[in-house]
Order: structure tokens, then sequence, then C-alpha cells
């Protein structure tokens, strides 16, 4: 039994972009832009964010402003690009720069400490990866709509970026070593694979039929938001469905997603997602390629659903983005 795929409104999504530097900072609010690193975290977060998504810039523990994505872009030759010098990691001694790049409009200006309760979702995330080693981390509605109230309405424009002639890519993803050819072709990852399953659920036709065949009870899609990695001090669920405004009590589901063969140790590791969650975990799902005898005989004994996904497009070729996620569905395995 499988959860097709199904078109409907997509409701924008929230996310704190981290920012390297004072001065990368300022030069963000001075263009109106965002940018994100030429490596495999880099092309991550552009596979994240939507237009039509909502950030802000996360720097000295502080969140900085409020804007919509109204376009984005991938660079070619990004090298020799302004705004951003390129930057050097010490570990590594390579040298990246800024080919994947958001445009923004500013709506709400402020600069406010993440200690505010009203980021506290994210904050948790930080306190228990010890920091920040992370492009993005995406907050919750509850979140938005505070931040949609604080400090003061922006007014004016960005100031212009002249840029010298170049050209667009669109990222693709294989998993043909041969067809590598950063920062166009990439791996296709595991982190890769959580995104695409993200935007699959983030179609309500597509959640709703989840929801209906792990018969959770009176819980409607509307109701519910899906959001990428949350940390726990057991670990980091790769994806959480939970209610978008709960009222009184709230129904918090984790999903592991493994690329290929998953075994008993991930059902345990999910279990122990579930136990810390307490009682507003109703059951927990397990997202797989396919599914060892062990793993299967394990998760008889549990609350947990197993699916199998499937792409219709082939990754050994080299895909984009939207090519896997448009052409992703998840089988249910019956237990």
């Amino acid at each position: 039994m499988s959860v097709e795929s199904s078109q409907s409104v997509r409701k924008p999504s929230y996310f704190l972009i981290s920012v390297s530097t004072r001065e990368n900072l300022e030069l963000c609010i001075r263009y109106g832009l965002a940018g994100f690193l030429g490596g495999q975290s880099g092309v991550w977060t552009f596979c994240e964010i939507e237009n039509g998504d909502f950030v802000s810039f996360l720097y000295g523990a502080r969140a900085h402003n409020l804007y919509r994505v109204d376009k984005r872009e991938a660079l070619t030759n990004s090298d020799h690009l302004p705004p951003w010098k390129p930057l050097t990691f010490k570990e590594s001694g390579r040298t990246y720069s800024f080919p994947f790049r958001l445009h923004l409009r500013q709506f709400r200006e402020f600069t406010e400490p993440l200690v505010r309760t009203e980021f506290s979702y994210v904050a948790e995330n930080l306190l228990l990866r010890g920091g920040y080693r992370k492009t993005h981390f995406q907050a919750d509605q509850t979140t938005l709509q505070s931040v949609s109230e604080m400090g003061t309405r922006a007014a004016g424009s960005p100031e212009p970026l002249p840029l010298p002639e170049c050209s667009n890519f669109t990222p693709r993803f294989t998993r043909n070593p041969k067809l590598l050819n950063t920062p166009e072709t990439w791996r296709f990852q595991e982190t890769i694979l959580q995104s695409a399953i993200r935007q699959h659920l983030m179609s309500e036709g597509n959640l709703q039929s989840l929801l209906t065949k792990i018969s959770l009870a009176g819980v409607q899609g509307s109701e519910l938001e899906i959001l990428g990695e949350k940390a726990l001090t057991q670990g980091h669920i790769d994806l959480l469905l939970k209610e978008r405004v709960p009222l009184g009590s709230t129904v918090r589901i984790p999903i592991e997603v493994k690329m290929n063969k998953a075994q008993s140790a991930d059902v345990a590791q999910l279990r122990g997602y579930m136990d810390e969650l307490h009682g507003e975990c109703p059951l927990g799902l397990l997202v797989a390629s396919n599914f060892g005898k062990d793993a299967l005989a394990k998760a008889k004994e549990t609350r947990i659903n197993l699916l199998q996904y499937r792409l219709s497009s082939d990754v050994k070729t080299a895909c984009t983005f939207e090519e896997i996620y448009s052409g992703l569905t998840l089988e249910f395995l019956p237990k």
C-alpha cells in the first residue's frame, strides 16, 4: 500500500541561516542576499529552502531580521563573484565560494537574542548540538508567528549588487561517482533523501494519506507540520511531524530515514527517540529502501511503522532535486 504524490498548496517554512562572520552578515543585510558555500552542506541547504519560505540570519547567538525568499539561483564561477570572499577552512585547507544564493525581501527589522522563549525550539537544537555546526536550522510555525511581530516593519529596499556576466545551473544528484562534477553534480546522500521526504510530506494530500494508513485517529494533515533535524539528548531525529498549534497537548512523530537497508539497530534507535518524547509520541516511522529480517521482527514488537521508499528517477544518472522528490512514493510494509 503506497502513499502517492499529491499536489496541494505548500505552507511556508521558517529557517535560521548561520552566518560565519560579522562582515558576511553585514553584506547579507546590505544586499538582501543569503549565500551558501559550494560544499555538500551548501547544496543541501539550497534544496531545503524554497521560494516563499521565511528566513532570519543567525549570528552571535542572535536572530537578525525576517525575510521572505523571492528567488533562488545557483551561479557558475562563483569564486569571482561578489559580495562574499571565498572561505578557506583550516582543518582541510580547502577553499569554498558561494554559488548557492537566495534573494530576499525584508519584512521585519530586529536583532533578538536566542534566549528569548520565542526561539526555544531552535535554541534547544543549538544547545544539544553544542553550537552551530550547521548551515541552517528549521524552526516551527509557532516561532514564525512570534518573529512576525518582533521589532519594526522594514522600510526601504536592499542595495543592488552588480555582477559580472555569469550563468545559472540546476544542481543534480547521482549515485555514480563517475558523474560527480561539483558544484553542478553531487553525490546522492541521506540528507538529500531526508529533504525529499520532507518535501513529499509537505503536501497535505500526501500527509493525509500517510495519517490514514497509520490509523492516527482524529488528526488532520492540515493540523501538522513536518520539520527537519530535531536534536534530542540521544541524537538527532531526521524528521519530525508535530502539531502546528498545540492546545493543551501535542502529537510528535519521529521519522528515521535510511538510504539503504534498515537493521534492528535502527529500530532500537528510533525507539529511543520515541521514549524520550514520552506520552506525546503515539508511534514512530522508519523509512528505508528495504529492511533486514531482524528489523522486520523487532518492529513487530513496537509502535514503529515501516515504510519503503521508491524513486521514479534513476539516481544512477544525474537527477534534479525536484525530480527526486516529485517521483518519490512511500509504501507501507505490513507487520
